[in-house]
């Protein structure tokens, strides 16, 4: 049985902004004293980081378990967890991103910074607009049920050959229609003034499409997380630092896909799971303990079936 001491601790206002402001005074810190000048960001420096934001993921976790609870601090736990898990698979296409268009490895962090403080703001948006759908209408959940099962498939069934075309993107096109763009860089500059007026830099395109291609993201992840709890301040949470997080990643594993060849496969049954958790939901309650064991041991089979089927190739040749 909880302490009642324990889950007393209402989330109000200042939670929210106390929380914001944290993480916008990081930001700074991270922008404005570590990463003053564009530099290539080493395996080292990301493991580092890569650290320091999971360990912050995780004492949050113990402070939500300790003033509001274990089942609250369980649901953060496994937000977090399938968001980070959804988020590597975006490091790949963000990697296909930079050498589709030749971006030099010093000016990506830049990208990747205004990248994610972009993301957080599109994510709270679609965070608040879903849970005053669902506060309204609790077949919303429904929906979200239906389009994860819709995306699980769609995930496993999609060829890996199959490559992302950026100059598809409609936004870019957009962008390309209204306002020039130079031929080439212009240091870590997003816009510049020239003879003919103002442009945007290749470094503005890629910033555009890394957005867009994180808002196609998140419409798997914002709608499988509901599918874990409806609270949210615990769901804008564990997205911000999964986010937080994926930037770091991204300099640990983008040269690394082939060794998480089948982590598609294992995101595409975890989806199918909090779609199934979400459709069933009116007649039957699957605990959080019972979504994070499954979350967990689905990744846990897939990277480790991804480790052994390299380490076999590594053998055979």
């Amino acid at each position: 049985m909880t302490d009642p001491m324990l889950a007393l601790v209402d989330i109000r206002w200042p939670h929210w902004v106390g929380f914001i402001i944290g993480i916008l005074f990081c930001l700074a810190l991270d922008l404005g004293v570590f990463h003053r000048h564009a530099r290539v960001v080493k395996v080292k420096e990301a493991l580092a980081w890569t650290t320091l934001w999971v360990s912050l993921s995780l004492l949050f976790a113990v402070a939500v378990w300790h003033w509001r609870g274990a089942e609250e601090g369980k649901e953060f736990l496994t937000g977090y967890i399938v968001e980070l898990s959804l988020s590597m698979d975006n490091v790949f296409v963000i990697a296909l991103i930079f050498s589709y268009f030749r971006i030099p490895r010093k000016y990506q962090h830049e990208v990747l910074f205004w990248g994610i403080l972009g993301a957080l703001v599109m994510r709270g948006v679609m965070i608040y607009a879903g849970a005053s759908l669902v506060e309204r209408f609790d077949w919303v959940l429904m929906i979200f049920g239906a389009f994860l099962l819709y995306s699980g498939a769609k995930i496993a069934f999609t060829k890996e050959d199959s490559q992302m075309d950026p100059e598809k993107n409609p936004v870019l096109r957009l962008v390309r229609k209204f306002y020039p763009v130079t031929s080439e860089l212009h240091g870590e500059k997003f816009i510049v003034r020239t003879a003919a007026g103002v442009a945007l830099t290749p470094l503005a395109l890629v910033l555009i499409v890394v957005e867009t291609t994180d808002l196609i993201f998140a419409l798997d992840s914002i709608p499988a997380i509901f599918g874990i709890t409806q609270k949210k301040f615990i769901i804008f949470t564990s997205n911000v630092f999964a986010i937080l997080g994926l930037r770091s990643m991204y300099f640990l594993l983008a040269g690394a896909v082939e060794y998480f060849r089948y982590l598609k496969a294992g995101l595409s049954f975890v989806l199918v799971f909090i779609g199934v958790k979400m459709l069933i939901a009116k007649w039957y309650h699957i605990e959080t303990d019972i979504s994070l064991t499954v979350v967990l041991g689905i990744l846990g089979i897939s990277m480790a079936a991804s480790w052994w089927s390299r380490r076999a190739e590594m053998r055979r040749s």
